[in-house]
């Protein structure tokens, strides 16, 4: 079954996701920790209407990636409880990593799946996934980004440049955070915020230059002339080569037109009744390719990192319906 064919419930209309980013992915047995936290009590007893679609580990980053899928009423405190269980599980002071990040929980970013839910809904839990986290784990500091930094909404990039999250070695001590103190070194930082779906596309190259992968990462960069649309990249060694790690952000808008007749029309959704669309990973694919088949080099492979946002509604109301909660353990079987 796939997500085309998935029918409309009621429930899913107000779902909402977040990409939970943890800086720890050697231990994956301490990440799936992170992940029940999400989905039952401390009781073990399971929350309704929430369900974690994937785990994303990657050792050379050492960050991991849990799709945690609920409805809006339920998100917040899906959320919270896994983000305390990852500040009880995860030191920064242990912590290697090709990967830049800030904090033990590292990126809480909340997007609308259903069409019942607007900016407004994500920008108010998340503002109070930052406020819940500071309480019930003191001494952990949040950044707030996107629809959730009122009233400027500057995007996570911007965010990111001005915590020093791209620093090899950042300065939690120059950083004033939005909600909490100043960063200790146990916790870090973490950013918290609400936006239209990201994705997580990634295009390893087969070379060990980096400057041939920022060259690259530049081209296709949204802030480049000729660049993609929602795209920011990255150029990162992993695994002994070099990964064009892109954060694919849907914009607004209904895509353009295919130039090609064969071409493909861009996957878009809608938030509030106005439309958004993304690039599609294949776009993103070819684009690397061509630009390192210039430098004369190849590609290994490309990747995307869990779901697309109708992927992500789909399934998980495919989840939702047959009371799966762990769906990343039956993913596999389940799409195919």
């Amino acid at each position: 079954m796939t997500a085309k064919n998935m029918t409309t419930t009621s429930m899913g209309r107000r779902l909402v996701t977040c990409l939970l980013n943890v800086s720890e992915a050697r231990r994956k047995d301490l990440v799936e920790r992170v992940a029940k936290a999400a989905l039952y009590d401390s009781q073990g007893v399971r929350r309704d209407g929430t369900t974690v679609l994937n785990i994303f580990n990657d050792r050379d980053y050492n960050r991991s990636v849990i799709t945690i899928v609920a409805t809006v009423e339920a998100i917040r405190e899906a959320v919270l409880s896994a983000c305390e269980k990852a500040c009880e599980l995860f030191d920064m002071r242990d912590h290697s990593g090709v990967h830049p990040c800030l904090g033990a929980v590292d990126l809480v970013p909340i997007y609308p799946l259903g069409e019942d839910v607007g900016p407004d809904d994500c920008a108010r839990e998340s503002r109070a996934v930052a406020v819940g986290l500071t309480e019930r784990v003191p001494g952990t500091s949040v950044f707030l980004f996107g629809w959730a930094d009122a009233p400027h909404q500057r995007g996570l990039a911007q965010r990111r440049k001005e915590m020093g999250w791209f620093k090899k070695t950042p300065d939690l001590n120059g950083v004033r955070p939005c909600v909490g103190p100043v960063p200790c070194q146990r916790f870090g930082l973490t950013g918290v915020g609400a936006s239209p779906y990201v994705m997580n596309c990634n295009v390893t190259i087969d070379t060990q230059d980096l400057t041939v992968g920022r060259r690259i990462a530049a081209a296709i960069r949204e802030s480049t002339p000729g660049g993609l649309p929602g795209v920011q990249v990255l150029a990162l060694p992993h695994e002994g080569a070099v990964e064009i790690a892109c954060n694919v952000e849907s914009v607004p808008g209904a895509g353009p037109s295919p130039t090609d007749a064969a071409a493909a029309p861009w996957p878009s959704f809608s938030i509030g009744g106005r439309p958004y669309c993304h690039v599609p990973a294949r776009l993103i694919a070819a684009r690397v390719a061509r630009l390192a088949g210039d430098q004369g080099v190849a590609t290994k492979r490309a990747a995307l990192v869990g779901f697309t946002p109708i992927e992500c509604r789909g399934l998980a109301e495919l989840a939702l319906s047959r009371g799966i909660a762990e769906f990343w353990k039956e993913q596999q079987s389940v799409r195919m």
